[in-house]
């Protein structure tokens, strides 16, 4: 019994040995991303005290790792994780701004590859932190996002890209059964590296 054993974990560390030597591990690249740009918010329902701030701006840092196109036989894939903020302003005196800090994971496919114009598409599930000013608290949703772009492919490593987003958030309000909905489109450019 105790001869088979031994066989047996040789031929298993065998197997994982050769079929290592067939398949090289390679190390994920990595790829860094900075934009900003404009948010308009063209749909709200059940807005804090009929709230109106529907126009702003944003930022966003996002670190991402390549899934699949390591051969560059296929277009890249890339998950991500952002982290940012976006402040809204009022439309009139009675308003007051919101600021929304979100994070969560997305996912971009490019889809073409190996040229100087790649377009990509991207969707993401985010959390989302609003604050409403001279609010006390705030308030913690989801985010559903997609978005449609180009990436600007240079002869350094950097690339420029721009996009078009779509985001609906969804808050929820105690004793209410109704929760906050935002619908936005934003406008992004930015830079990968």
């Amino acid at each position: 019994m105790r001869k088979s054993t031994y066989i047996l974990t040789f031929l298993f560390l065998l197997t994982i040995h050769l079929a290592a030597q067939d398949k090289p591990i390679v190390k994920a690249p990595k790829q860094y991303s900075f934009e900003f740009g404009y948010r308009n918010v063209f749909a709200q329902s059940n807005m804090l005290n009929n709230n109106k701030a529907t126009n702003g701006y944003g930022m966003l840092f996002d670190y991402a790792w390549q899934l699949s196109g390591f051969d560059g036989k296929k277009a890249k894939s890339f998950i991500t994780v952002p982290l940012g903020y976006t402040v809204l302003m009022v439309d009139d005196a009675l308003s007051k701004s919101i600021h929304m800090l979100n994070y969560g994971w997305t996912v971009r496919h490019e889809l073409s590859r190996n040229e100087k114009i790649v377009p990509f598409v991207g969707y993401g599930l985010l959390l989302n932190n609003m604050r409403v000013t001279d609010v006390e608290g705030s308030l913690f949703g989801h985010q559903t996002q997609f978005d449609l772009g180009v990436n600007f492919n240079t002869s350094k490593r950097l690339k420029y890209f721009a996009k078009i987003e779509y985001s609906y958030t969804s808050y929820p309000r105690f004793n209410e059964p109704e929760r906050i909905r935002l619908h936005y489109a934003d406008l992004r450019v930015g830079v990968r590296f």
